[in-house]
């Protein structure tokens, strides 16, 4: 049995000191349950950008954008400068493995521009993958830009394989075929936080993966938006009706709920899932096994960090 701890939180909101705070108190609230596995939302540190809808994000060349993104940018997650370090060390303490959203400013693609990434730490603490969302949606295509197949990989949990996907990613066939065909049986969609995103797909996901799916989302309202956030005044209002309620779940191998989608409140919900419970599902039908025909259709995922130059010096 795997026991998995599902925070269903607000983040600190731009602010990424205070976001990995929120991230070490909740390991440590799931270590004291003895958990295997913690996930947590998109983005969680330091947040979705909420903002764009409702202060003209498109605005070409806009002075205010482009403060936004400068406040964003500054608060982002730099992996090689070890700020995920402290989380590791952690996790390492207390044997608990985790996957974390973060927006990560990315040292190998000039420094500046900015990523959705999904973290996976093992149990011992080490950063095993960073996978960088593969196409930002809609309006997210003005912060993030696109990530690359580096992180589509699987690893394995006690008797699971997990992998991990960034919200819209999870409607993406390929992408999930190259994590089923990885082995994968527990699947974690991160996502910023909303039931329509939850409700329907996680069950469906779960069943055509005969895999458990967990879908773990944020909370966000304008109370989250700190004064030393750039037009705190004019993103309080845009976020007047709450963007994000939550919605995170937990389907099992059959579509079935072992935990139902929760909505406008935060916590961390726990349950146990038996790998056993995969293997009854995979008699009949087993995506990436006796169910595929590989001598007729076929995937080539390109997992080569994208670069802009190679250096041969």
């Amino acid at each position: 049995m795997l026991k998995l701890a599902l925070p269903q939180l607000a983040p600190a909101w731009l602010n990424r000191e205070a976001g990995l705070e929120i991230v070490m108190n909740t390991i440590r609230q799931a270590a004291a349950e003895s958990c295997d596995l913690i996930v947590f939302p998109e983005c969680f540190v330091p947040g979705y950008p909420f903002w764009l809808s409702g202060t003209g994000g498109a605005r070409f060349n806009c002075d205010k954008q482009k403060q936004l993104f400068a406040h964003y940018s500054d608060q982002a997650v730099i992996v090689g400068r070890g700020d995920l370090d402290v989380v590791g060390r952690l996790l390492q303490e207390h044997q608990l493995a985790c996957y974390l959203g973060i927006i990560e400013r990315a040292s190998d693609r000039s420094g500046h521009s900015l990523y959705c990434s999904y973290v996976y730490f093992d149990a011992t603490g080490k950063i095993q993958s960073v996978h960088r969302k593969l196409q930002p949606t809609y309006e997210e295509r003005l912060v993030w830009a696109p990530g690359d197949g580096q992180g589509l990989v699987t690893h394995s949990l006690g008797e699971f394989t997990v992998g991990g996907l960034n919200c819209w990613e999870n409607w993406m066939p390929l992408s999930r075929a190259a994590l089923y065909a990885q082995g994968e049986d527990l699947h974690i969609a991160c996502w910023p936080g909303c039931l329509r995103n939850t409700e329907d797909l996680t069950p469906v996901l779960a069943k055509e993966g005969r895999s458990f799916c967990v879908s773990v989302s944020g909370l966000i309202t304008a109370a989250e938006v700190r004064d030393d956030t750039p037009y705190a005044d004019e993103i309080r209002e845009a976020l007047a009706e709450s963007p994000a309620n939550g919605g995170s779940c937990v389907a099992a191998p059959d579509g079935s709920w072992v935990l139902e989608p929760l909505i406008d409140e935060s916590g961390v919900r726990y349950c146990e899932l038996d790998p056993a419970w995969v293997r009854r599902e995979r008699q009949n039908f087993d995506p990436a096994g006796h169910y595929s025909r590989p001598d007729v259709t076929r995937l080539v995922v390109n997992r080569q960090r994208q670069a802009v130059a190679e250096f041969q010096d």
